[in-house]
């Protein structure tokens, strides 16, 4: 995967992982700037259908750089495990001697698609080539390939495709097209740092990159997807090389990062989930742990939890979840992972149907769960309630849902639920305890499409209101850029490139008094001024730089008054004059005394 410094949410206006950014380390690293993601609005329905439904998928990393497994010379090389060769500056020669160690008798490539399949996966991507340039199958390219470099001597692809063909699972490839360290002429993202690395891009490509990609659309049956990565140095000229070759494979969907300005069918946050989702086509994908290839010395797991609602999180806004898995060299999955694709595969067999063939929920935020919907033929929508914090008094509340409702019970058992009323709300009966504590399913089917009145936000506990990113509205002059809004947990408002956009919350205020203002920021300018605005109130506050787009720092803005009762709307807006791009994270109004 990819590997520059930065953390993954962040690139330009410190938001999102697009082409060239990653996780983890190497201080040396620069990033340049990357313009707003395209939006891949037009889009083959009948070559992407299956793929929309899949929702959920197994991304595999493996190859010779398992056998350090981010150790070299005796010292754990911090990053991630697949770039070891480059984070350590490893010479070619060197590196390549570790191929006569790489003899993975153990693989097993049909127990690999049954685990994915029992795990509820629809579909598997594996790196034919990762950035050291080693590829997993027969390659006449390359001599820099498992047949001929390693003493386990076969091609690895070809029984994978075999297998997933047996058990009806659809198989992808990832490729690194630009980035290979071991052939002569490929591109470094920190530029090469040994002589036999050296040598014409153009080359490259024409005798190594081209011809392999054609060899793994030629060699193992359908490919369902092609998956590119970091496109260092790749010039519109080099990437329309590529392009002829996928009419070998009409069916098949690409992604965002060949480089030279393709946008394939693809966007690709990596190692988070977009706060609001993405308009088109979206997948996202994730470690288990902190690193895509097995790395010894990562203990980092994901609980089991953790991973099911992040797919929940990312089928609710209408995304597909690409999972990793790192195998060992010698072709096991580490039993981390087994026991993570078992408990996946325990929930999804209960609740599959609230996940495949979903479209995203229709509420801006439920205070429980999430939220996937799927379109019946009369008209009518079920909307599935995954209910993580189970309600201690028996009442389900699902706000602002105006509906007629037809149906409700739970997916796990079938148990009918009674539904009521409530102000502009359905309420459910449900039971005293949650069946599923990672998360319940509650399935309510309700006449015609989804309706829900406004999302308003009420105070927490200790009377603070909580202007999150992704709960607001945002909203563009004519002509403009808009913000976006991006992240996971740490959500932010970030591309806030145009001065005249904005961004809105209604708040219900119950007490009427003043209320402190703070924030997070980040900027590497020291020009910006940020206004909150109340009714005709406007509290001004100047931004002081913070080193870059990802080092946030507190912000106490001012004090405002808020006299009416009721709903509110709070906007956050910016001073248009001498206006530099500010990320901004969730805003918090504080009641005084």
């Amino acid at each position: 995967m990819i590997s520059i410094n930065t953390t993954a949410k962040t690139i330009m206006l410190g938001v999102s992982a697009l082409v060239c950014t990653s996780a983890l380390q190497a201080k040396d690293h620069k990033i340049k700037p990357h313009a707003k993601p395209a939006v891949h609005a037009h889009v083959d329905t009948s070559r992407t259908g299956w793929w929309e439904k899949a929702r959920f998928g197994m991304f595999i990393h493996w190859g010779v750089y398992t056998i350090p497994a981010g150790q070299y010379n005796g010292k754990d090389i911090p990053g991630l495990g697949e770039w070891i060769m480059h984070d350590a500056s490893i010479p070619v020669a060197t590196y390549k001697d570790y191929a006569k160690k790489f003899n993975p008798t153990e693989y097993n490539p049909e127990q690999w698609v049954q685990m994915a399949k029992a795990a509820g996966m629809k579909y598997i991507v594996i790196t034919t080539k990762h950035h050291d340039g080693f590829a997993l199958f027969d390659s006449k390219a390359s001599d820099w390939n498992v047949v001929k470099a390693t003493p386990y001597g076969k091609d690895l692809i070809k029984p994978l495709a075999e297998a997933c063909r047996k058990y009806g699972m659809k198989l992808g490839f990832y490729y690194s097209q630009a980035n290979d360290w071991g052939n002569k002429g490929g591109a470094a993202a920190r530029g090469h740092w040994d002589d036999a690395q050296k040598g014409s891009m153009d080359e490259y490509i024409d005798k190594v990159a081209v011809p392999q990609v054609k060899e793994i659309l030629t060699n193992y049956g359908d490919v369902c997807e092609l998956w590119w990565d970091v496109p260092t140095d790749m010039t519109k000229e080099r990437a329309a090389k590529f392009l002829p070759l996928l009419a070998m494979q009409p069916q098949i969907i690409t992604n965002d990062r060949l480089g030279g300005d393709v946008k394939g069918d693809l966007f690709t946050p990596e190692q988070y989930i977009p706060a609001t989702g993405i308009k088109g086509l979206w997948e996202t994908c994730m470690t288990m742990n902190d690193t895509w290839g097995f790395k010894v010395n990562d203990h980092n797991w994901k609980s089991s939890k953790t991973l099911i609602r992040n797919l929940i999180e990312t089928a609710s806004k209408g995304g597909n979840y690409l999972l990793n898995v790192g195998p060992e060299p010698s072709g096991k999955f580490p039993q981390p992972i087994v026991e993570r694709l078992e408990a996946i595969g325990k929930w999804m067999k209960v609740n599959n149907e609230s996940i495949y063939a979903t479209t995203p929920s229709p509420f801006k935020a439920l205070p429980w769960g999430r939220a996937t919907t799927k379109a019946a033929a009369n008209g009518n929508t079920t909307i599935y309630l995954h209910v993580y914090n189970w309600p201690a008094n028996g009442q389900l509340l699902i706000p602002g849902l105006t509906n007629e409702v037809l149906s409700a019970k739970l997916l796990a058992n079938g148990k009918t639920l009674k539904a009521g009323k409530q102000d502009n709300s359905v309420v459910l009966t449900v039971p005293a305890t949650a069946l599923d504590e990672v998360a319940t399913v509650v399935k309510l089917q309700v006449k015609g499409k989804p309706q829900i009145d406004a999302f308003v936000q009420t105070a927490e506990a200790d009377g603070s209101i909580v202007l999150q990113p992704g709960l607001a509205d945002l909203h563009t002059a004519q002509g403009g850029s808009s913000m976006n809004s991006e992240g996971g947990d740490e959500q932010n408002l970030g591309y806030w490139t145009d001065p005249k956009a904005s961004a809105s919350w209604q708040i219900l205020v119950k007490k009427p008094g003043t209320y402190s203002i703070e924030t997070w920021v980040a900027t590497p300018s020291s020009t910006a001024k940020i206004n909150i605005v109340a009714g005709t109130q406007t509290v001004q506050k100047a931004v002081e730089k913070t080193g870059s787009y990802n080092n946030y720092k507190k912000l106490v803005i001012g004090e405002i008054k808020i006299d009416k009762t009721g709903v509110n709307t709070i906007r956050l807006t910016a001073d248009q004059a001498n206006w530099n791009p500010v990320n901004v994270r969730k805003i918090v109004l504080s009641p005084k005394g």
